[in-house]
């Protein structure tokens, strides 16, 4: 998809990787441990968000990897600023994985849609036990 085109909901992660989702694609929520199956349902969610505004910071791609730093607005006039992480397998995204502020919860609306993301506590979203001044 050509980052002047809109996405209209589905997907919008397509339109910040700028690359295609495989069929297949798994998207991870770590903040909420939470992961979704498939670009129809990744789709479906996005498209529960018909107020969201968002742009493009900037895109790093690094071999099977891209990385994207972006803002949006869910229509409240607060800003988020976030990172997605998508790996290629040839030119389809297969997975991703959204980075936000502050833990937060599941919407009970997406509970049916969604699978639990296992994040064990010393593996790459520690919990604050596992956390060390630098």
């Amino acid at each position: 998809m050509a980052e002047s085109e809109a996405s209209n909901g589905r997907t919008r992660v397509e339109y910040l990787l700028g690359v295609p989702l495989d069929a297949n694609v798994v998207r991870q929520w770590p903040q909420m441990q939470e992961a979704v199956h498939g670009s129809q349902l990744i789709g479906d969610i996005e498209g529960n968000f018909e107020e969201l505004t968002l742009e493009v910071g900037r895109r790093l791609k690094l071999d099977d990897v891209i990385v994207v730093e972006w803002t949006c607005n869910y229509g409240d006039g607060r800003l988020y600023r976030n990172v997605t992480i998508g790996e290629l397998e040839g030119d389809r995204v297969v997975k991703v994985t959204d980075y936000w502020g502050e833990p937060t919860t599941t919407p009970e609306w997406r509970r049916g849609l969604t699978s639990s993301l296992t994040m064990p506590a010393d593996g790459i979203w520690p919990d604050n036990e596992h956390l060390a001044h630098h």
